[in-house]
């Protein structure tokens, strides 16, 4: 049953953490479950025992197990940074999902269908969505400020205190654990995993599920002097132009993992070295490279010229399809847009935000009045602007404004500590935020156990879950991990 909600009528009544609790059932995979859902606050408290934060979570437990100490517990969460946990919870793991269009379509105006989600993983994990602070309801008390837990460190710090309080209270130490987290939320879930497992008093983990991975900046970040993204996201410009038919001959490739293995070859091999090279290269390697790149991509030679080899996502996402008067979108490649401006040399906005997040943003809402009894007259915040553009980049030695951040060697460091310890990684193939290829070469990099890493592929982006087909396959791939099928 659910308790009542009641409305705060001071600053002292709106620190209180509530929780709304219910009773529900569902079908997934065939079978019919009972389950409980705590959706509300958890308080946390500073070394002075002083409130300091309520964190927002959805804790999903199914309720018909005889043995909850040894069913698996699973830690979910998104990126921005900035971001709630929306788009993992009515996207992929939770029981209820918001169905949009599967090929790269417009959404457009509600009404949205939120239906049961038969691929759910809670008829064999229990679920736990968290929202950092500022984003959802989650926010600061006691006088704190956001600014205090919006960095690197701060969050991962404050994350790692609410799970430990979380398993404390609802008695799981002895559970196998794991973290889910998408694009920031990858580099989230390293910096966790760092604070939960190293030191004395650890929390030892079973693994972490990386949904479009970013864990190590350098193969990321377009800034003067730093190449190696050139090199990373052709893969991804070269899928993009596949699936647009863009590309000058593309009855080359009908397969389009056996397309990308050639321009993977490219991109390590002649691509590498005459970046490297630079004025050192001959004219003979840098037509060749021009060459190739036209070949790949589709993008005109002179395009390609001036640009000196060297293809920022932003000026592909214009570029493409400019004759057609048409962008490609950043995190799904597949949607496309229309700009004012047909001669800018970057896109006004991305069309692949724009057509999924209104519907996001209703069900999540509508889900929490309807069936969670949670209604806040406060913004349910989805995405913040205000959290991301006050983030602290730095971590340890490694400001972002000085470096990169690498979150890489936490990982490979858990393997090395942890026998148990393994990693999923999800991978869309239209990905123009965090590339695939970026992540084979993390993954190929600091010592990682390639034994315990599984590694998949989905004919989608960013949010491959709304490709129908690739939720399928994504669910099942989890599904396997988790199982060690």
């Amino acid at each position: 049953m659910a308790t009542p909600f009641t409305m705060a009528n001071d600053s002292v009544e709106a620190d209180a953490p509530s929780t709304e609790t219910t009773e529900h059932k569902a079908r997934i995979q065939g079978k019919n479950i009972r389950y409980q859902v705590a959706a509300g606050d958890t308080q946390l408290k500073d070394e002075e025992g002083n409130p300091s934060a309520n964190i927002f979570s959805f804790y999903y437990q199914r309720t018909d197990v005889e043995d909850r100490a040894q069913r698996p517990l699973i830690f979910v969460f998104n990126g921005g940074p900035g971001s709630s946990s929306v788009w993992l919870h009515m996207g992929v793991f939770g029981p209820k999902k918001v169905v949009i269009p599967s090929d790269a379509e417009r959404v457009g105006a509600p009404p949205y269908p939120i239906l049961d989600n038969p691929e759910s993983l809670l008829d064999i994990a229990d679920l736990v969505f968290i929202d950092p602070v500022g984003t959802g309801y989650s926010k600061p008390v006691g006088g704190k400020e956001g600014k205090a837990f919006w960095g690197i460190k701060e969050d991962a710090e404050t994350l790692a205190q609410f799970i430990r309080v979380f398993v404390t209270r609802h008695q799981r130490w002895n559970s196998p654990k794991y973290l889910a987290g998408e694009s920031y939320g990858t580099t989230r879930a390293a910096a966790i995993v760092g604070e939960l497992q190293e030191g004395w008093g650890s929390m030892d983990l079973s693994g972490v599920f990386l949904i479009s991975s970013i864990l190590d900046f350098q193969t990321g970040d377009f800034t003067p002097g730093n190449d190696l993204p050139f090199i990373t996201f052709l893969p991804t410009y070269a899928a993009t132009a596949w699936y647009h038919n863009a590309l000058p001959d593309r009855s080359k490739w009908d397969d389009l993992p056996a397309f990308l293995d050639d321009v993977r070859q490219f991109a390590l091999n002649d691509y590498a070295t005459t970046l490297l090279k630079g004025a050192l290269a001959t004219d003979e390697e840098y037509q060749n490279a021009v060459d190739k790149l036209h070949q790949f991509t589709g993008l005109r030679q002179q395009y390609i010229q001036q640009t000196d080899l060297r293809i920022n996502e932003h000026f592909f996402m214009k570029e493409l399809l400019r004759d057609r008067g048409e962008v490609v979108g950043r995190l799904d490649s597949r949607y496309v847009g229309e700009d004012e401006s047909q001669v800018r040399e970057r896109p006004e906005t991305d069309p692949s935000s724009y057509a999924i997040d209104g519907a996001y943003t209703a069900a999540i809402q509508s889900y929490m009045a309807k069936d969670l009894n949670v209604i806040r007259d406060n913004r349910y915040q989805v995405l913040s602007g205000e959290v991301f553009r006050n983030w602290n980049w730095l971590y340890g030695a490694s400001p972002r404004a000085q470096g990169f951040v690498s979150m890489s060697p936490i990982l490979s460091k858990a393997m090395r500590q942890n026998k148990d310890f393994r990693i999923f990684i999800a991978n869309g193939y239209y990905d123009l935020a965090t590339p695939f290829f970026a992540t084979e070469y993390s993954m190929n990099h600091f010592g990682y156990d390639q034994e315990r890493i599984k590694m998949a592929y989905y004919e989608a982006g960013h949010m491959m879950y709304i490709h129908h087909p690739s939720l399928e396959s994504l669910a099942q791939d989890m599904r396997a991990f988790l199982l060690q099928q």
